[in-house]
């Protein structure tokens, strides 16, 4: 894949990611405004949480970081690549069960460890039925995760970057619903967890099929192409777990402050629109490439390949950054004060979405760095990289809790993240070329920069201009759109003409985008 295909890659998942992203955002607003921020609402986050933690492991995270370079592999060297993916996905079914099993009867002690502060009170008793519920999730994203690398491994990347918008259009058709049909929010929305999980991989299993790849399962086997994928995901699950700890951290110091638990999950959905369009576009297309760069020995295509990619991720997560550290509160109220959210929620939300901005670039960073190693089949230091971020995490949220309050769990999350990414850069610089970055990023990274502060500078005159519309109940939707506007016109405006890219690029990508799909 050349650069130019690469940043079209991007481009195809980047643009359903968007699409997703944005049904997400209006889901999590509809939620927000039906059921606030009171023990339903925090019931539901921690139900909703615990199957998406345990995917870190087994889904988009750990499992497949393993699975996706072996399998690039099998298909570069025209081996049984399918028989491979049925193996693979027949282990993780089965093991799968087993931890479905053994969650749903531990759920007590799992949203114990999600949300201690929640024992004696309304939300514990509701948070357990809740997870029981929505558990088996992980078994449909799981394997929905192992049919969508076995696509982007072999560049197909829009019915996989496609599947999670039918999770937003479910959640949003249950929210419709339930008034309607006299459900209640809370149980229509935590029924429609597993029903979505099922309908993604439905979609990815017809998709990898008509790619030719059938995954069908079958008994699980111990081969030693299985032992290979195990000895390889082992220490990425580790990691995986390590970054769970952090986000249980986070939570745990959130559940002893009132209605903190979803005003983190709304100031996290906010930041992760820019964050996900942009990390999970990399992510997705960046490591079978280099997996089959190091196969063929392309050390220049590869090092092509990653500067694109750290090129890619500055020009659009910078801006992303600045535009949540300058107008976090005009972002929250317009979208979130409806309803049961009021302006104290918006308040808490904007603080928090400022400093999740902070990290943004960090997090993104992160998706650029990390398949340097996993290419590489090198799970080992990250994992070691990932426990000094846990420590830092855990030192700063517990440490810093008693004096800044809840604010405390998203200081710590954004100082872990540029931790990792310090790691990351500095570990990698023994691999050669392949991992340096060349000269047309460094010319221009300087460039994006300067172009993200100027746009932050007009933003923040805009707001002000603004402040009377945004506040105002029939015009703040205008109004927040032509502050959109002012930061999109503005950032490319400037970094055209500053040289930090070129807007050619971004037009041959749009258009020809879907040649990557």
């Amino acid at each position: 894949m050349t650069p130019i295909r690469l940043v079209r890659g991007f481009v195809t998942v980047g643009g359903w990611t968007l699409a997703s992203r944005i049904l997400g955002l209006a889901r999590d607003i509809m939620i927000a405004a039906t059921l606030g921020t009171g023990p339903v609402a925090q019931a539901f986050i921690v139900a909703f949480s615990l199957p998406n933690m345990f995917r870190r492991f087994f889904a988009e995270g750990a499992f497949n970081t393993a699975f996706i370079p072996l399998f690039a592999k099998k298909v570069e060297a025209g081996g049984d690549a399918t028989g491979f993916a049925r193996d693979a996905a027949s282990a993780l079914a089965g093991l799968l069960i087993v931890l479905t099993l053994i969650a749903m009867a531990a759920m007590p002690w799992l949203v114990l460890a999600m949300a201690s502060g929640f024992q004696g009170d309304a939300r514990f008793d509701l948070s357990v039925t809740f997870g029981r519920i929505a558990f088996p999730y992980i078994l449909f994203i799981s394997l929905a995760a192992l049919c969508s690398g076995v696509l982007n491994s072999v560049g197909r990347f829009t019915a996989a970057a496609a599947a999670p918008i039918l999770l937003n259009l479910m959640f949003i058709a249950a929210l419709l619903l339930a008034p309607r049909m006299g459900w209640p929010p809370g149980d229509a929305l935590v029924w429609t967890v597993p029903l979505a999980g099922a309908a993604q991989l439905l979609l990815v299993w017809i998709a990898a099929r008509r790619a030719g790849f059938t995954i069908t399962p079958r008994l699980p086997r111990l081969t030693p192409e299985m032992r290979r994928l195990a000895l390889i995901a082992a220490p990425a699950m580790l990691a995986g777990g390590v970054v769970q700890v952090n986000l249980l951290v986070g939570r745990q110091v959130a559940s002893y402050f009132d209605n903190a638990v979803a005003w983190l999950f709304n100031a996290d959905r906010l930041y992760q629109l820019p964050l996900g369009v942009v990390a999970i576009a990399i992510g997705v297309v960046l490591l079978p490439d280099l997996a089959r760069r190091l196969r063929a020995g392309d050390t220049e295509g590869g090092r092509a390949n990653f500067s694109r990619a750290a090129e890619f991720a500055l020009a659009l997560s910078l801006p992303a950054a600045v535009a949540l550290i300058i107008i976090p509160l005009p972002l929250v109220s317009v979208l979130f004060e409806r309803g049961r959210f009021g302006p104290e929620d918006s308040a808490a939300t904007a603080l928090a979405v400022a400093v999740y901005g902070l990290g943004l670039p960090a997090f993104v960073l992160q998706k650029v760095l990390q398949p340097l190693f996993f290419a590489r089949e090198d799970t080992r230091r990250p994992f070691h990289y990932a426990l000094v971020a846990m420590v830092l995490n855990a030192l700063i949220a517990i440490g810093l809790a008693p004096i800044i309050g809840y604010i405390a769990a998203a200081l710590a999350t954004t100082v872990a993240g540029w931790a990792m990414v310090w790691q990351l850069w500095q570990g990698s610089r023994p691999m050669g070329l392949a991992a340096t970055l060349d000269e047309r990023f460094r010319k221009r990274a300087p460039r994006i920069l300067l172009a993200s502060v100027a746009m932050g500078l007009c933003l923040w005159g805009a707001a002000l201009l603004l402040a009377p519309a945004l506040g105002a109940a029939g015009w703040r939707y205008a109004a927040l759109a032509a502050l959109v506007l002012t930061g999109i016109v503005s950032y490319f405006g400037l970094g055209a003409a500053l040289g930090a890219f070129r807007l050619s690029d971004f037009r041959s990508a749009l258009r020809r985008g879907g040649s990557a799909g």
